[in-house]
């Protein structure tokens, strides 16, 4: 019995009489991108995620479904472009674990849930996604960024006296307000007694009287504090006068730099806390804003030189696009007709064309070898 199988999408069937058998498609393939693929539930996810987002803009009607067209119009451009910069930072072998592992961080403590476990479930009602997939998404978009600051942003080049001229002509886009960095070691007291809240206040002090003695600040963090921060050593966003609790104000505002304080007593536990930088109000000087400068100088000519980036990667790409779907920022001139193995029809060989094809390998050796213009004898030069 012969047995072929049949390969529809990502779904496929195995049986005899194949061709005759019922196939399920589970899911569709709609672009091949060197290794990778994008599905058709893929694109219909970004088109839903585009027309909530627009609802929430207020758009309703008529507008509303021109804008949701024209997102569901550039989503696979916008999916390929992803999947080349992705592809492109891991042959670059960029890393950015540590970059997740500070902005899950920052986004825990934004959220006040310090248990690990009540944070992923609190992102899983939040965005609907399992906790591995959305760190995965997460992941997938720093190393897109990292990508595009390096290849891109790298290659633009500005001199010096432009960038001063940028930053003395528009003075008024850096005033800013006075504000402190800081880093935090939480020891907590809840859920304990009185026994094991005397065990967290020694811990706690010991912290700082290392901390102050010199060990490095962020280390202690992530091996004793027991907030969200603790992975990213402690870091915090800058804060205003008036956005800290009084007594961490009276504690580090007009400390200088490396200041570590006491342990201070919450009802929550003990934090100890280290001054990373104080930035006074005022328009900064140019060196300490010259980033900032550089940014706003460049952004107008990163939209035509990220595309001009990803026209090349799509150029060397191996690239197939299904029928019906569009890539709205394609490489002029290049061929992305989709070839679909599974279309392929069976073909039956005859006894004759078998044999034909062993009296044509016979005949190889009348071939004349290249660059010659002498015919291969077939004697091998061992003999």
């Amino acid at each position: 019995m012969r047995y072929q199988l049949v390969c529809l999408g990502v779904a496929c069937a195995i049986g005899s009489n194949a061709f005759a058998a019922d196939v399920t498609v589970l899911e569709e393939i709609v672009c091949k991108v060197n290794g990778d693929i994008i599905t058709r539930t893929q694109l219909e996810h970004d088109r839903k995620d585009a027309e909530n987002e627009l609802r929430r803009q207020g758009l309703a009607g008529n507008n509303l479904q021109q804008a949701v067209h024209s997102a569901a119009r550039d989503a696979l451009a916008r999916r390929i472009d992803s999947l080349l910069l992705r592809q492109k930072g891991k042959e670059l072998d960029l890393k950015v674990d540590g970059e997740l592992t500070k902005q899950i961080a920052n986004i825990q403590r934004q959220t006040g849930i310090a248990d690990p476990q009540k944070f992923q479930d609190y992102v899983h009602e939040q965005t609907g996604m399992p906790w591995e997939d959305y760190k995965n998404d997460l992941l997938n978009q720093i190393l897109v960024n990292r990508v595009v600051h390096q290849e891109i942003g790298g290659s633009l080049k500005v001199k010096r006296e432009e960038l001063e001229k940028y930053y003395t002509e528009h003075k008024d886009e850096f005033q800013r307000k006075e504000q402190i960095y800081l880093r935090m070691i939480f020891i907590s007291t809840e859920n304990r007694d009185a026994a094991g809240i005397a065990l967290a206040e020694r811990k706690a002090r010991d912290v700082a009287r290392r901390a102050k003695a010199g060990e490095k600040f962020n280390e202690l963090a992530q091996a004793n504090s027991d907030a969200g921060t603790a992975a990213s050593g402690g870091e915090m966003p800058a804060f205003a006068q008036n956005e800290l609790r009084k007594d961490v104000l009276d504690a580090v505002w007009d400390k200088d730099k490396g200041y570590v304080t006491d342990a201070l007593k919450t009802p929550f536990g003990f934090e100890i806390y280290r001054v990373e930088a104080h930035e006074k109000a005022g328009v900064p000087d140019f060196e300490e804003v010259q980033a900032q400068v550089e940014d706003k100088v460049l952004s107008p000519r990163m939209g035509p030189a990220y595309r001009d980036y990803l026209t090349k990667l799509r150029v060397d790409a191996f690239l197939e696009i299904k029928a019906g779907y569009e890539d709205s920022a394609a490489a002029p001139g290049k061929n992305t007709e989709w070839a679909d193995v599974a279309q392929l029809t069976p073909k039956t060989t005859t006894k004759e064309e078998v044999a034909a094809k062993g009296r044509k390998k016979k005949l190889l050796w009348a071939i004349p070898v290249p660059g010659t213009n002498t015919k291969n004898t077939g004697t091998s030069s061992s003999q």
